[in-house]
């Protein structure tokens, strides 16, 4: 080697390590893969794409960050194909559910064995939501943000009906039934809208009329799933579908947000995001909130949140600094600002946090509970929601339909 060149070569190494301290010097430009589920039109993929990639790459411009937005069930889905194809990204935002499924397949890296500066930055978030991705010893992932569901009423539907946000199930049944029919254009409106009939839609009902779906140490469903108050629960969300006083998991029907914010729904329940989406598609609809109604086993939504994993790559070095970027106050702060719930700490002392209109949600994550926290929940998850499917379309009765789930969850609980 020539004397230039090896100067050349010194010097290079020397303009790493000045630059990025002890991280490494990439050779090339590395471009690191990003699955997430924030909705294409969303304020949180605008913020993304526009604000905090640019940021990021402006911080390390030798990592170049290409994020694709999938569907909430499509990437699920997308995950487990490219798992087997080996063509998985470097990092995905995931659903914290599925979390114990893809850690017990060996695709998720754990960060506490392989990164040295871990727990530090897990110090700084939030350890509730960093509990979603700790399985046994270890964790596969950071906590990217915290959620719940709570209440939102059309407040004219209310005030014509001369009636007010309901605190009790009874209020709530009574509620929906009152407040459907026709609106003066001759279209149907309904009481209340649930988009789906999933774990994540059907759990805060079954939870707040005193049932479960397993056992407290998640190992056994029967006993619980078809209990008299999970089947009463179901049953309760048959009956006001048939007397069209609920809808919205049906093909066809009115999305959400627009049902709402035209009049059809008077009441959903959803997430923060649903405070940014209203003002982005119906700046002028007056609506409030309310805690989920309290039944005989009181007032329970469902935790949710997303944590931000790594899978086995190549580049694990790049997709670290991702991750602790995205979980940092810069990051944090700016998806605060689209309704996001923080889970770095000292973002949520931030201004815009105190200012945000976090509080109804942050003050129902207290008493949230979390879908079981197994390999499994995805079957079951599924299962669950075919099985109240047959219950709606009245194939089964609600009791049989349990019984019958009961027994299939049981099934996969001990392939666990």
């Amino acid at each position: 080697m020539r004397k230039s060149s090896k100067l050349f070569t010194i010097l290079s190494a020397a303009m790493c390590v000045t630059a990025l301290g002890a991280a490494p010097c990439y050779a090339e430009e590395v471009t690191i893969n990003f699955w997430h589920h924030y909705s294409v039109q969303s304020a949180e993929n605008e913020t993304l794409n526009d604000v905090l990639i640019p940021e990021f790459e402006k911080e390390n411009p030798d990592i170049k960050v290409n994020a694709v937005s999938h569907e909430w069930s499509d990437l699920h889905e997308k995950i487990l194909i490219s798992a087997k194809s080996e063509t998985l990204p470097d990092v995905a935002r995931l659903d914290s559910a599925w979390v114990p499924e893809f850690e017990k397949m060996g695709i998720l890296v754990p960060l506490n064995q392989e990164m040295g500066d871990y727990q530090e930055v897990a110090d700084g978030l939030l350890e509730s939501a960093m509990s979603t991705a700790q399985i046994g010893q270890d964790t596969y992932g950071l906590a990217l943000n915290t959620n719940t569901k709570i209440l939102f009423y059309n407040v004219k539907a209310f005030k014509d009906a001369g009636l007010s946000a309901p605190t009790t199930m009874d209020e709530f049944i009574e509620d929906c039934k009152k407040l459907a029919g026709e609106n003066e254009n001759g279209q149907q409106i309904w009481g209340y809208d649930e988009p789906a009939l999933a774990g994540w839609n059907l759990c805060p009902f079954i939870w707040s009329m005193g049932g479960s779906i397993t056992i407290e140490d998640q190992t056994k469903a029967t006993g619980y799933l078809y209990s008299a108050e999970t089947v009463n629960a179901i049953q309760t969300l048959a009956d006001l579908y048939k007397e069209g006083a609920i809808t919205g998991w049906n093909s066809g029907d009115i999305p959400m947000t627009d049902g709402f914010g035209t009049g059809r729904y008077a009441m959903i329940m959803d997430g923060p995001w649903k405070i940014s989406e209203m003002e982005g598609s119906y700046p002028d609809f007056e609506y409030a909130t309310a805690p989920m109604p309290e039944g005989e086993g009181g007032s329970h939504s469902v935790l949710g949140g997303e944590d931000i994993s790594m899978f086995n790559t190549a580049n694990k070095d790049a997709a670290w600094k991702f991750m602790k970027f995205m979980t940092g106050e810069f990051a944090q702060e700016e998806m605060a600002k689209c309704s996001q719930i923080p889970v770095n700490k000292a973002t949520l002392e931030s201004d815009t946090v105190k200012n945000a209109d976090f509080a109804p949600f942050i003050e129902a994550i207290k008493s949230a509970e979390s879908r079981p926290t197994v390999s499994c929940w995805s079957e079951i998850d599924s299962e669950l929601a075919t099985a109240v499917s047959a219950v709606m379309n009245d194939e089964k009765s609600a009791q049989d339909a349990m019984d019958e789930l009961a027994e299939k969850v049981d099934a996969l609980l001990a392939e666990v």
